[in-house]
């Protein structure tokens, strides 16, 4: 089975309808359990390995302007994810009721990471030292961030890891066009994101998207993570100035209603807040 028939089956199960409700996550990921060894299969990536060349300094991450530049920005991306949500299961702060979702999201995160190493090969960038402190591997430097000894902290960068991999999918679009399987990969990895960043939104207490741009009670240095988002030009159109039936759509609701990319060097500078070496 492949990535593309897991994603089916996801979908089928209906997933995504039981993640619209607090009350109901629960129940949904109940059912997520049972496709542990699914998500396993999926990971495989079937020929894709083929498409990406192998470069020589596969330890260092490029600009993200070509292909396998994009797919290697975004395996750091979902290193990162995967370190830190092990981490947070070994934390032992995250509530029973709150348990299994994060456990779900972890394996789909292992799953991402394992289904981009297998494609990009020995182009693969090496896995980066995390530190989740915010202190880069300091020793001096106080801790800006205690994510596993206070678990709304956890929630909070969860978030933001969440919304940076959503628009930094978003952002290598046009970088991965040019093949149309890559694209297709990156897309299917990026709409699993989506439901991450909203279902950990909900347990946030807050909207399962993001308003404009607004960073949801995070701290300061979450801003680039939301930078952009006010926007309601869409093709050139100003989609705020669209009536409905109780009057003016409103800016509010118009740049909510499109999430925005980020660019690639801008996913590689909030990532790198929390990696100890240099990319």
């Amino acid at each position: 089975m492949n990535i593309i028939k897991f994603l089916e089956s996801f979908t089928n199960e209906g997933m995504i309808n039981s993640l619209n409700t607090k009350g109901s996550r629960r129940d949904s990921f109940n059912q997520f359990q049972n496709m542990g060894k699914v998500a396993a299969m999926a990971a495989v990536p079937f020929g894709l390995s083929a498409l990406i060349p192998t470069k020589a300094n596969a330890g260092t991450l490029g600009p993200a302007e070509t292909p396998t530049e994009a797919l290697q920005l975004a395996l750091i991306l979902e290193y990162l994810e995967d370190e830190f949500y092990a981490m947070a299961l070994d934390s032992g702060i995250i509530p029973v009721a709150d348990q299994a979702i994060i456990a779900q999201i972890a394996k789909h995160e292992n799953a991402h990471v394992s289904f981009l190493k297998g494609a990009l090969k020995d182009a693969a960038p090496a896995k980066p030292t995390f530190d989740f402190s915010g202190r880069r591997g300091s020793t001096t430097t106080p801790a800006v961030f205690s994510p596993f000894t206070d678990y709304p902290t956890l929630l909070a960068l969860s978030q933001a890891f969440e919304d940076t991999g959503v628009r930094a999918y978003k952002g290598q679009a046009g970088n991965l066009i040019s093949n149309g399987d890559l694209l297709t990969a990156a897309l299917q990895i990026h709409s699993v994101e989506a439901m991450h960043a909203s279902q950990i939104r909900r347990l946030r207490d807050q909207k399962g998207w993001i308003i404009g741009k607004d960073r949801g009670g995070l701290p300061a240095a979450a801003q680039p993570v939301y930078d952009g988002e006010e926007n309601v030009t869409q093709g050139g159109f100003d989609t705020s100035k669209v009536a409905d039936s109780n009057g003016i759509f409103g800016v509010g609701s118009a740049s909510e209603s499109f999430d925005e990319p980020i660019t690639g060097a801008t996913a590689k500078a909030i990532a790198q807040l929390f990696i100890v070496e240099t990319l």
